[in-house]
C-alpha cells in the first residue's frame, strides 16, 4: 500500500479541496436554512460534514460527493436540532433569532418579496420546506434530493408539488388580505 506516499496524499487533498470549493457555499445556505438562520451552528455543521468527508475513501463517494455532503450535512443539522430540543425542554428557555435586515436601495423591493416568500415557506411542513430548498435554492434534481433526504423520487415529486401549491395558496391569500386593507 504505497498510496500513502506524498503523491497519493496530494491527490487525496486535491479532491477534498475541490469538494470544498464546489460545495461549501451551497452547504452553508442549506444548513443555515435547516437551522433557522443560525449561521454559527450552520458553520459547525458544514465543517463537521467536510471532516466526515476527509475520513471517507474517495472511491466510495466518487461521482456523488455533492449528494453525499448534503446528506451528511442534513443529518448533522437534524442531530443539532434534536439536541437543542432536548436542551430547550430541560431549561424551558426560548431563543430568538436575529431579525433579518433588508438590503438598501433598489434591492429593497426584491428583498421584501423574497422575505414574503421565505415567510410563507416557513409555514410549510419541514419536509416540504427541505425539498423546495434543495430544488430551488440549491438546484438539485429530484433524484439527488431523494438520495439526500433518503426518500423516494416519487415522494420528492409529491413534496415539491404540494409545497408549491401550498406556497401559491399562502401568497395568494396574503395578496388578497393586502388588497382588502388598501
Amino acid at each position: 500500500m504505497n498510496d500513502v506516499s506524498g503523491a497519493g496524499e496530494g491527490k487525496a487533498d486535491q479532491w477534498i479541496h475541490e469538494a470544498l470549493g464546489e460545495h461549501e457555499r451551497s452547504l452553508m445556505r442549506y444548513a443555515t436554512g435547516l437551522l433557522h438562520g443560525d449561521l454559527e451552528r450552520a458553520r459547525d455543521v458544514v465543517q463537521e460534514s467536510f471532516l466526515q468527508l476527509c475520513k471517507q475513501d474517495h472511491r466510495k463517494v466518487a461521482g456523488h460527493v455533492g449528494e453525499w455532503l448534503f446528506r451528511v450535512c442534513r443529518n448533522q443539522a437534524l442531530d443539532v436540532q434534536r439536541k437543542e430540543r432536548r436542551m430547550t425542554h430541560l431549561s424551558e428557555e426560548t431563543e430568538t433569532s436575529p431579525a433579518c435586515t433588508s438590503p438598501p436601495g433598489a434591492d429593497l423591493e426584491r428583498a421584501d418579496e423574497l422575505e414574503r416568500v421565505m415567510g410563507a415557506l416557513q409555514g410549510l411542513p419541514v419536509k416540504q420546506q427541505e425539498a423546495l430548498r434543495l430544488k430551488f435554492q440549491h438546484g438539485h434534481s429530484y433524484k439527488e434530493i431523494a438520495r439526500i433526504t433518503e426518500a423516494t423520487v416519487g415522494t420528492v415529486g409529491w413534496l415539491i408539488h404540494e409545497g408549491i401549491q401550498a406556497l401559491r395558496g399562502r401568497l395568494t391569500m396574503q395578496d388578497h388580505k393586502k388588497g382588502a386593507k388598501a
